[in-house]
């Protein structure tokens, strides 16, 4: 079995060129007629034997038609009562008849052998002695014929080896690129996707296009590769820190080590890293169900501004801890959305709005309707963010400064698991924000969404 993609297309190519080769050898002579192809030449041949005679003695014709007769040629001289001389017998009965209608023609009379298809007789109109005669010329062309074939299969089987020569030249241009995929490929396969196959025709044909493919698929697979590793490292670091204090802390509390007023204080201690491994895990379970395909989608039609309200009373003990003033400029107004999941996001936008907002301070969420959609504001009066971090800012685990938002125990998936869910309702968010002087959410809800 041949595996070679050169050698299979070289191979095929060649098949091809000589079955048409073998097809054309036998069925050009069918293209044209024998009779077409030679009759002007034979009509020239015949008008010149007859000049010839015409201007020789009539003592000297026999010699003449002797000289012209050869193995392709024979000649006879005829009148209407007859023949009046012959090199030999021809193979065509000549009749009284053609020899009257040849003397009554000004031009070259052609007739046709019906037993041989090569042979042709031309009668041609002449005057000797100043008298009328027919001169027939019998012709076979059979070896002129011949040549020809013989002229066309040299031309098919030169046309054979130079357009294979040139196929197999040509084939390795076409061929070398998907080698080059091969090659490629296989790194991708042991884990390199540091790798980029060259387009050096710079045509995007179908080879073209899938180096391009092969390529962006390469970077998409380093990028998500890249992604796993610092998933898995960020991961790591979230479970380690929390595990290393519960770890610390028992031991001490196990060894006695931890006067007895201050028990309390390190059990609460504990118990605030256990909830944040908690939240971890819930976290990390939710980004994993809304990645899968088959996480549940229910959208219905439900009132907006109910939703919001209900979920600032759920933060309740949040906002009144730090002492927040909460505004509310809720228009009534209906969205088609997954109500569970909406929810989930603006807890988390709240929850964030309090988390990094100051003692004392302010957020405001109200509902804007545009013509074509609805917007969804929520502005706080907190630390803000630098415009450096904005777009990394709904990446998994990202954090703006790691030391600051553990003191506010977050674990950098709250957003990326909002800009999830805003995906699959295909809703989009916007981020302002000035670093000291709070940060704007606005989210951009279809009017007709779902619709």
């Amino acid at each position: 079995m041949i595996r070679s993609l050169y050698l299979k297309i070289v191979i095929t190519f060649i098949s091809v060129v000589i079955i048409s080769i073998i097809i054309s050898y036998f069925v050009t002579p069918f293209s044209f007629h024998r009779e077409d192809l030679f009759k002007e030449e034979i009509v020239k041949v015949s008008n010149g034997f007859a000049d010839l005679i015409e201007i020789t003695g009539p003592e000297k014709i026999p010699d003449l038609l002797d000289t012209l007769t050869d193995d392709h040629f024979e000649l006879s001289i005829a009148n209407e009562n007859g023949v009046y001389f012959e090199t030999k017998k021809l193979s065509f009965d000549i009749t009284n008849e053609d020899a009257k209608n040849v003397l009554e023609s000004h031009e070259p009379v052609l007739f046709t052998d019906k037993t041989d298809a090569s042979n042709r007789l031309v009668g041609v109109p002449i005057e000797i002695s100043n008298q009328r005669y027919a001169l027939m010329v019998q012709i076979n062309y059979q070896d002129e014929y011949d040549e020809l074939q013989h002229g066309i299969l040299i031309s098919l089987i030169v046309v054979l080896f130079v357009g294979s020569l040139l196929f197999v030249l040509a084939s390795r241009y076409l061929v070398n690129p998907i080698r080059n995929l091969t090659d490629a490929a296989r790194k991708v396969a042991t884990g390199n996707f540091d790798v980029h196959v060259e387009n050096k025709t710079k045509n995007m044909d179908e080879v073209g296009e899938l180096i391009s493919s092969f390529n962006h698929m390469a970077s998409e697979l380093e990028k998500i590769d890249k992604m796993r590793d610092d998933f898995v490292s960020n991961v790591s670091h979230e479970i380690q820190s929390p595990l290393t204090s519960v770890k610390g802390f028992t031991k001490a509390l196990r060894d006695d080590v931890i006067p007895e007023d201050n028990r309390k204080e390190y059990l609460d201690i504990i118990y605030q890293e256990i909830e944040r491994l908690s939240r971890l895990s819930d976290n990390l379970l939710r980004i994993a169900s809304l990645d899968s395909e088959h996480h549940p989608y229910h959208p219905i039609s439900y009132r907006l501004d109910e939703q919001l309200r209900n979920t600032v009373l759920t933060t309740e003990p949040l906002w009144k801890d730090k002492n927040i003033d909460i505004q509310l400029q809720l228009e009534p107004v209906e969205i088609y959305a997954d109500e569970d999941l909406m929810e989930q996001v603006w807890l988390n936008l709240i929850t964030n709005a309090i988390r990094y907002n100051q003692q004392n301070g302010q957020i405001q969420i109200s509902i804007q309707i545009e013509e074509s959609e609805i917007q969804v504001v929520v502005k706080d009066t907190g630390i803000g963010i630098p415009s450096e971090a904005v777009p990394n800012l709904f990446s998994r685990f990202y954090k703006v400064d790691r030391s600051r938002n553990r003191s506010v125990d977050g674990n950098g998936l709250g957003l990326s698991i909002v800009k999830k869910i805003l995906t699959i309702h295909k809703f989009d968010v916007k981020v302002d924000s000035n670093e000291g002087e709070g940060s704007t959410f606005t989210i951009k809800i279809p009017i007709h969404h779902g619709d």
